[in-house]
């Protein structure tokens, strides 16, 4: 009788371990979130005007930013009059372009500057960054998409639930091997 339990509570862990295998390969085929995290290029090494500029962004909706790094002239300091504002438009064109102006960070090994946009929507969205000097400008386009917004501070707990399941099996192995041993040395004891 004690043998057709335990086949029973065998039968039992063989399924539940198949249905846990079962969802994880399903989960994995899910799409995963888009970018949530720091900002990364969109743009780099891009030649507008006398200036080398590359373009760091992290295009979450409601706030989207943007970071626009000026390598100077090969024979110049990139100038103080030096204009940077980034155009931002739905690529479906539901929208007109609007311009935002950059404020130029106060860094010490490079020249940079930082916008802010608001971005309303999860979609694809164009992108230009015009630069105007007294020494010279343009401008260079490209497409970022952007994503959805993190959880706020519930990112931290959604990033640690794995970390956490991880220790609490350990706890777990931990515990069932102490209570094995327990087992033993008093099944020894017995014995004697």
């Amino acid at each position: 009788m004690r043998q057709g339990f335990y086949r029973s509570i065998a039968t039992l862990v063989a399924a539940r371990n198949t249905l846990l295998l079962a969802v994880l390969i399903l989960c994995a085929g899910l799409p995963a979130w888009a970018h949530n995290g720091p900002p990364f290029p969109i743009m780099e090494g891009k030649k507008i005007g006398p200036y080398t500029v590359s373009v760091w962004s992290n295009p979450d909706v409601g706030t989207g930013s943007f970071f626009v790094i000026v390598d100077a002239p090969p024979i110049d300091q990139v100038p103080d009059d030096l204009k940077v504002e980034v155009a931002v438009q739905p690529v479906s064109g539901r929208l007109p372009e609007t311009k935002y102006g950059a404020w130029r960070e106060k860094l010490r090994d490079q020249v940079q500057y930082k916008t802010t946009v608001p971005f309303d929507k999860q979609e694809e969205w164009r992108v230009r960054v015009l630069l105007a000097s007294s020494i010279g400008g343009g401008e260079a386009q490209t497409n970022v998409q952007v994503t959805p917004p993190g959880l706020g501070r519930w990112d931290l707990l959604l990033y640690l639930l794995p970390f956490l399941g991880i220790g609490i099996l350990w706890f777990k192995a931990a515990a069932t091997k102490r209570s094995q041993r327990k087992a033993t040395a008093a099944g020894a004891r017995q014995t004697d």
